[in-house]
């Protein structure tokens, strides 16, 4: 006789070490998957170390089958983003799930049936907790491993999706593209082309200067840059100094820069090592031996994931972006970065794209954000 499977909600530390481990059982057999680092998840979800507790309530729950866990999910309610989107959307995330459609429909109702009794009128996700983190699943490429920060999801995932009434909200996609590819010329073109007409510049960031007057920098483009963004939820003070000291951990100043128009600030491009290719080798654990092995394998890092690039809306149209990837594509070069990711861009972003395939970039990976009226 099959154990039924019971919804239960997470209480105490020693469950939610539970809820964070489950994955590790669960893609124990899968080339692909690479463990996030376990003290990174612990503080993601430490409501005394996140600031994203201060403006949302989560509640995780564990799927049991007796004393087996075979699921997990998180009921996010983020009260910045529904004040911003002007709409009651309740939030899904970190969903994991063994191949059974009835344990993820018990995990996505028991979710729903949260978020409904907090005043929800609709599920949006995954989001990790929200969609300044890891979002979406994958739904092709499966036979690769994720860079840095992008989620990797078993095929089947979709299908519990939709067997639980779930329907696409959006696709998000991911491009790749290797420097033995010269930059095409079009992309060349506008760079010269904007240059004569503009004074452009760009300078890196300064680290010794990234929590003061950096900060602002970023701040004012990304709060500008973003807005019209679908999913877009403007960071807090709080949440932009706490993501600023995770990025400078493993940040390469030359690949953070910004771009200045007659001296006015107008925009920055940040792209990061993918430190996927050491975390890879040492299962979510930097210690005890697993920081030597990051550091070792470290040096083969060739791939960078530039996870932001954005123009402020008073210069946008200039073709600032032409510049922008003309000057990631040389200081990539430069530091033995031999290929790049750029994601996640929105399958309606024309502009983004446009420029993208324009620089010779394609599509490689595609990933899925699901939604369903409550």
């Amino acid at each position: 006789m099959v154990a039924t499977t019971e919804i239960r909600p997470v209480t105490g530390a020693k469950e939610l070490r539970k809820f964070i481990l489950f994955p590790w059982k669960l893609y124990r057999d899968s080339p692909c998957w690479v463990a996030p680092l376990v003290s990174d998840q612990k503080q993601l979800l430490d409501p005394r170390k996140n600031p994203f507790f201060q403006h949302s309530e989560l509640q995780h729950f564990l799927a049991w089958r007796g004393r087996e866990i075979v699921g997990r999910i998180s009921a996010i309610v983020d009260r910045n983003y529904v004040e911003f989107q002007q709409e009651k959307v309740g939030l899904f995330g970190f969903f994991e799930c063994i191949d059974d459609e009835p344990t993820a429909k018990a995990l996505f109702g028991t979710a729903e049936g949260w978020l409904r009794e907090r005043g929800m009128q609709s599920m949006l996700g995954p989001t990790n907790p929200s969609t300044n983190d890891t979002v979406g699943l994958l739904t092709d490429a499966f036979d690769q491993p994720p860079v840095l920060h992008m989620p990797y999801t078993f095929p089947y995932y979709l299908r519990l999706c939709e067997a639980s009434g779930l329907t696409k909200a959006r696709d998000l996609y991911a491009y790749y593209m290797e420097n033995s590819v010269p930059i095409s010329d079009k992309i060349r073109r506008v760079a010269e082309l904007v240059q004569k007409r503009r004074k452009v510049t760009f300078r890196p960031i300064n680290m010794k200067k990234l929590f003061t007057e950096e900060i602002e920098l970023i701040k004012t483009v990304y709060n500008d840059a973003w807005t019209r963004n679908w999913g877009f939820v403007p960071w807090t003070e709080a949440e932009l100094e706490h993501t600023a000291k995770d990025l400078k951990k493993v940040v390469e100043p030359d690949m953070v820069f910004f771009a200045f128009v007659d001296g006015e600030i107008a925009g920055f491009s940040l792209s990061l090592p993918d430190l996927n290719i050491a975390l890879r080798h040492i299962n979510g654990r930097l210690f005890p031996f697993g920081l030597f092995k990051v550091l070792w394998y470290a040096r083969k890092i060739d791939m960078v994931r530039t996870l932001a690039l954005g123009v402020r809306k008073k210069f946008q149209g200039l073709g600032l972006d032409a510049l922008f990837y003309h000057e990631s594509w040389v200081r990539g070069k430069k530091h033995g970065f031999n290929r790049g990711e750029m994601s996640w861009i929105l399958e309606d972003n024309l502009p983004m794209r446009n420029a993208l395939e324009n620089w010779g970039a394609r599509i490689y990976k595609t990933y899925r954000m699901y939604e369903k009226k409550l």
